[in-house]
């Protein structure tokens, strides 16, 4: 055990000051910004957000903090919620690999709702979601595998710290910033919950797993502005939060270059709505169609290598729902064979070609075609940044056709361009808002660090 790591991880966050992060820092927080955005204003559509947003409403709740693409206003803690639904739902929000959680979707959704609330800058804002990103992220790279396999999802038990951590940096200031940083984790952390049943059982239930995360650290924040204090050694203590959901972990994970090697910039963006680790088996499928024609009705086997990581969890043949199927590799590359002929650069499947998949016949027999091997290469190349895979297709008339990916598009070992970005921001974007209101929008988020108060974002959102 090392004494004081959560006071010094509250340390580093109350420190955190948006101009003096490295410029990878700064780049990775704007594409996140742009991207949480985009994946928000597509998971508004979903039902369950609409779930969310109804039962927020009848709840009530007073506050200056904005439900995004409307004028609604309520509390923090239910903005939270409801807008961590919109952008947490549908699994094309950023991601870590390694620590095996998306963080964007609860650390912009706390810090926007905060800083609506009372009136806040948009450099407090930035530098609110990088403490709560690097927090999030260590904490969660610090109990991983372990974690895992005691049946919790990290997104929901490690993203309360994300949220409470971003919003205590902008609730507290002066000499004991850093306590009080430490008291909302030590709250937030009995608030953590999030286990992975529904990887087995099926359910609606991750799709509220960032909302869970996102409201809860907002709490914790709020009920240490009130008064209440947790305990400044709720991670390392000896009944604290690493030995209670974990039972192994790693101080030196945790605290190793905090405040000099960031994180954040290892985070991926993903260009499909599937888990993170299927995402060099959609791009394989895609490439190997693409370049060679593939006839879809002439394939005799199709063999996916894989990682150990994945095997069992994301390998089923047979998702049982539409969350089952976004974490399944195998439906994956069968969406995609069953999309081959439509395949155009910038493709991109989305949460609709999920749902629609499971309905058609071709999908599915494709799915069940598709062999899941271990592959010592995908092995090497697997890190805590990306996974790759290997595709190979066999054809009726003898001829092989096989693409290895070592790390997927949209990783941090090959990033989108700010170009790219912003164009798939325009195209989703542009379903709400005129050309010119969506490239106004788009200058809004460049100049994000310079904005007197965020409220400007959500009422250009609105």
């Amino acid at each position: 055990m090392t004494a004081g790591a959560t006071l010094r991880l509250a340390e580093f966050a109350a420190a955190v000051k948006y101009r003096e992060l490295p410029q990878a820092v700064r780049d990775q927080l704007y594409a996140s910004l742009v991207d949480y955005v985009r994946v928000a204003s597509i998971g508004q559509r979903a039902e369950w957000s609409a779930w969310a947003a109804a039962l927020a409403k009848r709840l009530g709740g007073t506050g200056g903090a904005y439900l995004l693409f409307s004028n609604e206003r309520t509390d923090p803690v239910r903005a939270g919620f409801v807008n961590a639904t919109y952008a947490g739902s549908i699994d094309a929000d950023d991601t870590h690999v390694g620590a095996m959680l998306h963080p964007g979707s609860i650390i912009f959704s706390a810090a926007l709702a905060i800083a609506q609330d009372r009136k806040l800058d948009g450099s407090a804002v930035l530098s609110a979601v990088a403490a709560g990103y690097e927090a999030m992220i260590r904490i969660g790279l610090a109990i991983q595998p372990a974690h895992f396999r005691r049946g919790f999802q990290s997104t929901a038990t490690c993203g309360v710290f994300g949220a409470g951590v971003a919003a205590a940096h902008l609730l507290f200031s002066g000499g004991n910033r850093a306590q009080r940083i430490a008291e909302t984790i030590g709250i937030a952390a009995s608030f953590s919950g999030g286990i992975t049943q529904f990887y087995h059982s099926g359910s609606t239930v991750k799709r509220i797993h960032a909302a869970h995360a996102a409201s809860e650290g907002l709490q914790a924040a709020l009920l240490a502005e009130a008064g209440f204090t947790g305990p400044t050694d709720a991670i390392e203590g000896k009944d604290g939060y690493a030995r209670a959901y974990a039972g192994e972990w790693s101080a030196e994970v945790l605290l190793d270059g905090l405040g000099t090697d960031y994180r954040i910039p290892e985070v991926s963006i993903k260009p499909h709505a599937a888990s993170a680790r299927v995402q060099a088996a959609i791009e394989a499928t895609a490439r190997l169609c693409s370049e060679n024609a593939i006839d879809v009705g002439q394939l005799k086997s199709i063999r996916l290598g894989i990682p150990k990581v994945i095997q069992g969890r994301l390998t089923t043949n047979e998702p049982r729902d539409l969350q089952a199927a976004q974490m399944s590799a195998p439906f994956a590359v069968g969406l995609t064979l069953a999309k081959s002929k439509t395949l155009a650069p910038g493709f991109a499947l989305s949460v609709d070609d999920f749902e629609n998949g499971m309905q058609d016949a071709a999908t599915l027999a494709l799915t069940k075609r598709v062999e899941c091997v271990l592959d010592d290469d995908v092995e090497r190349v697997s890190t805590a940044e990306s996974v790759g895979a290997r595709l190979t297709f066999e054809l009726a008339n003898g001829a092989v056709h096989s693409v290895f990916i070592e790390a997927p598009q949209g990783s941090a070992a090959r990033p989108f361009a700010n170009a790219d970005h912003e164009a798939r921001f325009r195209n989703e974007l542009q379903r709400r808002l005129s050309p010119d209101a969506c490239g106004k929008l788009l200058t809004t988020l460049r100049d994000f660090p310079a904005l007197a108060d965020t409220a400007v974002l959500a009422t250009a959102l609105a």
